[in-house]
């Protein structure tokens, strides 16, 4: 079996960092990510917090899960749905006055792209 660098054959990430603090730059890369701009103060608060997140990981890593079956959710059986049934919305003219640009009835964005 050919498994990739850092999964387990079940295909779970493994944590390799066990323990290892994130450096600035780590952090600093990560807020650029995000588009964050951080202060220095904000990026050591943040390198502690998620360094203390994964060591977390790390140490859930360890336990032994054999014989554990895959779950999507913690309760047993169906959750409750809402019937799907058409309610009142707003109306144009609402949404219009709430609207920062209104063309045509439509709400006007910035383009994504340039």
């Amino acid at each position: 079996m050919n498994i990739p660098a850092g999964q387990s054959p079940a295909g779970i990430f493994i944590f390799s960092r066990f323990l290892m603090p994130l450096t600035i730059e780590e952090v600093t890369h990560i807020a650029r990510l995000a588009r964050l701009n951080l202060t220095a103060e904000e990026l050591q608060q943040y390198r502690e917090q998620l360094s203390a997140i994964l060591d977390y990981f790390a140490e859930l890593s360890e336990l032994d899960t054999t014989g554990v079956e895959p779950t999507t959710r913690v309760r047993e059986g169906e959750r409750p749905r809402r019937e799907d049934a058409p309610r009142p919305g707003l109306g144009a003219d609402t949404l219009e006055k709430t609207a920062p640009d209104w063309h045509e009835d439509q709400f006007r964005v910035p383009p994504v792209f340039d």
